[in-house]
């Protein structure tokens, strides 16, 4: 009936096309990470979405943040597939196990994962007992996860007692992903229609084919945070907002330098709070500015500044005590290092230049200054200094016409002595 009557008014029925909720974790796996997947899967279970694609290419991260988005992917009521894409990205460490947590596990051709060994952030050896316990732990727990997928538990194991990696072909071959597949589209085609079974046992039919994928929106909030996770960038953002607060308290008043430097330099601080900082790299900072100043204010010939720039440089470098994948870049370090000293030792030169010239203003600027008698001082009459008329009393008598010289203030009286010019 409903046909008939559709049919009668001219109207057809289409169905809509599937809709995919596409997300990227593209850098270290940080608390933001975890906040960004939830609110994706968030949106994917609002608008009854068809699945949630993650796209993966991360060295790793930080083992909570793990486990929050292995327990979101987990509990989430829409299937999520994880795919390490493009080809030459990884799903290296913290990247494995979200790979292995997703409904489909998928990769691109030139692609890698696995390495995923617990070592401290700090990217020192932990001793026996504790690197027992953490990879009892994490084996644990991926283990659980991976048998529950249906997949290799035993050589997923080996990514973490032994830090094995896997290429795209290896990982396929021994049941550690689902498909390897060239493109979003192939990967769509070839999931259509599959049956899977969800983490609670549930049967579902994925409906992918012709489908649409919406990239999840971020919030200010997040763009924010996750664009300055990076050490790199929190390091950049930190040294310009020393320079706005230096500005600022080399030139009072001014107020933009100081208020943007503040701001800046507390996100710097706030994408370095989560890294382990090595004193020495913070020491060898605090030199580095140090020797900027003494640069200024004394004749070293370069030596100061070059000794400045080089501890800024090794202290950027040496700031982030991690493993390579976290620490700042030497691209980094020196690209705002040389720029930063330049400026640095520029405005410090300028200060102290300021500080050394002569006093114009005030009662201070009047001293010594020379001024011609408007009336005999006899001993008191006008003088004229600086274009104004004054006051003046000289212990010694002083002609109309003659050039005096000021030797004191009082109040708004002039104290002055005779200037003569002496011929050779």
């Amino acid at each position: 009936m409903r046909t008939l009557i559709a049919l009668l008014a001219g109207v057809s029925y289409v169905a809509a096309a599937p809709r995919v909720i596409t997300v990227d974790l593209d850098k270290m796996i940080h608390p933001i990470s975890a906040e960004i997947l939830s609110r994706a899967i968030q949106q994917a279970e609002r608008e009854n979405a068809a699945a949630v694609l993650v796209r993966l290419n991360t060295p790793g991260g930080l083992l909570d943040a793990t486990r929050e988005i292995n327990e979101k992917i987990l509990a989430s009521r829409v299937p999520v597939i994880a795919y390490v894409t493009p080809s030459g990205a990884r799903a290296a460490s913290a990247g494995f196990f979200i790979l292995e947590a997703a409904d489909i596990a998928a990769m691109a051709p030139g692609t890698n994962t696995g390495a995923s060994s617990p070592v401290l952030l700090s990217g020192q050896a932990m001793d026996a007992v504790m690197r027992a316990k953490a990879e009892n732990d994490t084996s644990a727990s991926l283990r659980a996860m991976v048998s529950k997928r249906g997949r290799n538990a035993d050589l997923a194991e080996k990514a973490v007692r032994e830090a094995k990696a896997f290429t795209d072909q290896e990982a396929l071959h021994e049941h550690l992903i689902e498909l390897v597949v060239a493109s979003e589209d192939e990967l769509m085609k070839q999931l259509d229609g599959r049956q899977i079974t969800r983490f609670d046992g549930q049967q579902v039919t994925l409906h992918t084919a012709g489908s649409v994928r919406v990239p999840y929106e971020k919030s200010i909030r997040e763009w924010i945070i996750a664009g300055i996770a990076d050490p790199n960038i929190g390091f950049i953002l930190l040294v310009l907002g020393a320079l706005g607060i230096y500005i600022e308290f080399s030139s009072p008043g001014l107020i933009a330098p100081g208020v943007v430097g503040g701001i800046m330099a507390l996100l710097g601080l706030s994408a370095l709070s989560v890294l382990p900082i090595n004193w020495t790299g913070a020491a060898l900072l605090v030199l580095a500015l140090a020797l900027f100043i003494l640069e200024a204010k004394f004749v070293s010939h370069g030596v100061l500044g070059a000794g400045g720039t080089l501890a800024m440089i090794l202290g950027a470098l040496l700031l982030i005590e991690a493993p390579p994948e976290f620490r700042i870049h030497l691209s980094t370090a020196v690209g705002v290092t040389l720029p930063f000293a330049a400026i640095t030792m520029l405005l410090v030169t300028l200060v102290m230049k300021a500080r050394s010239n002569k006093v114009i203003t005030g009662e201070q600027a009047m001293l010594a200054e020379l001024g011609e008698a408007r009336t005999p001082l006899l001993p008191r009459g006008k003088v004229m200094v600086h274009g104004e008329y004054w006051d003046a009393e000289s212990s010694t008598p002083v002609q109309t016409g003659e050039q005096v010289r000021v030797v004191a203030i009082d109040g708004m009286l002039l104290k002055v002595e005779p200037f003569k010019v002496k011929s050779i």
